[in-house]
C-alpha cells in the first residue's frame, strides 16, 4: 500500500510544482511505482510532464465530480512506473459545483482507494491556497511535504500551514503528519538563505530534510521543455538534489509489502 503525500505550501512561487515534477521523476527512475495527482487548476504539473493540458478529454476535474473513473484519466508520463492524473483550468468550477455536496472533502480520498495498493507512492499537487481542492489532498493524504523558499516571507507562510494542518488533524484528518519541510531556491552564497534554514529548523528542527535545492539555471529551463529535470540535463546541480532527496524520502518510508500488480485492479 502507498504512502500519500501532499506537496503544498499556501504561498506561492515555492517551488511546490517543481519538486513535485521532479521528485516523483526520480522516485520512479529508482524503481518505484509512483502516481502523480495534479490537484491544481494551472495544470503546471501536467504541461511539466510534457502533456498539453488543453488538448485533454477528461482530467482530475471529471474524477471529483464523479463524471469520469480514474482508469479513464490517469495517463503515462515519459517516465517508466510514472503515471499521472492531469488537471487543467477547468478544475477551478469543481469548488462551486461541490458546494452542496455532503462530504466533499473527502472526493480524492475515496478516489485514490483503490489507486494506493497499486503504488509505492502517490503525490499530490496542491494549489497555493487553502481551499477546497487542498481540503481534499490534505484529508486524502497521509503526510505532507513543504517546499520552503529561503526568502524572509517563508517563515510568515509556514506559520500559517502549520495552523492549518493543526485543524485538518483535528476536524477531517487525524492521521496527517508532516513528512518533511525542503529548503527550495536555496543559495549558499547569501546569508538570508542560512538564516532562513536556521529559523526553520529551531522550529521544526526534525522534519527538516537534509537536502537542499539550489538555485539552478537549467531548472528553471526544464519546465518550458516539458521535461522533468533528470531528463532535461541530468548533470545539473538540480537533477543531483532532486535525486538526493528521493534518496532520502526513500530511506524514511521504506516499500510496503502489500501492493497489487499494476495489472490487477485492486479488490480482484
Amino acid at each position: 500500500m502507498s504512502r500519500i503525500i501532499a506537496i503544498a505550501n499556501q504561498k506561492g512561487g515555492v517551488g511546490k510544482t517543481t519538486t513535485h515534477v521532479n521528485l516523483t521523476t526520480c522516485l520512479a527512475q529508482a524503481g518505484n511505482k509512483v502516481l502523480a495527482v495534479d490537484m491544481d487548476p494551472q495544470g503546471n504539473t501536467t504541461s511539466g510532464f510534457g502533456i498539453d493540458k488543453y488538448s485533454l478529454t477528461r482530467t482530475v476535474y471529471d474524477l471529483i465530480l464523479g463524471e469520469a473513473y480514474i482508469e479513464q484519466v490517469m495517463t503515462n508520463t515519459q517516465i517508466e512506473g510514472l503515471r499521472l492524473l492531469p488537471s487543467n483550468v477547468n478544475l477551478s468550477g469543481a469548488e462551486i459545483e461541490l458546494i452542496d455536496i455532503s462530504g466533499r472533502e473527502y472526493r480524492l480520498k475515496n478516489i485514490l482507494q483503490n489507486a494506493k495498493y497499486l503504488y509505492d507512492y502517490i503525490f499530490i499537487d496542491c494549489p497555493p491556497s487553502l481551499n477546497l481542492l487542498t481540503l481534499n489532498a490534505l484529508c486524502a493524504a497521509d503526510s505532507i511535504l513543504v517546499p520552503i523558499q529561503c526568502e524572509y516571507y517563508a517563515l510568515e507562510g509556514l506559520s500559517q500551514l502549520m495552523h492549518t494542518i493543526d485543524l485538518v488533524k483535528q476536524k477531517m484528518n487525524p492521521r496527517l503528519a508532516i513528512e518533511g519541510i525542503v529548503f527550495t531556491m536555496y543559495d549558499a552564497r547569501t546569508n538570508l538563505s542560512a538564516q532562513v534554514v536556521d529559523e526553520v529548523k529551531n522550529y521544526l528542527g526534525k522534519h527538516v530534510y537534509q537536502t537542499y535545492i539550489p538555485r539552478n539555471v537549467r531548472l528553471s529551463e526544464a519546465p518550458s521543455y516539458g521535461l522533468p529535470i533528470t531528463l532535461y540535463d541530468d548533470k545539473s546541480k538540480g537533477a543531483e538534489a532532486y535525486n538526493m532527496l528521493a534518496q532520502e524520502l526513500m530511506k524514511n518510508n521504506p516499500k510496503l509489502k502489500d501492493k497489487i500488480p499494476l495489472n490487477q485492479k485492486a479488490g480482484e
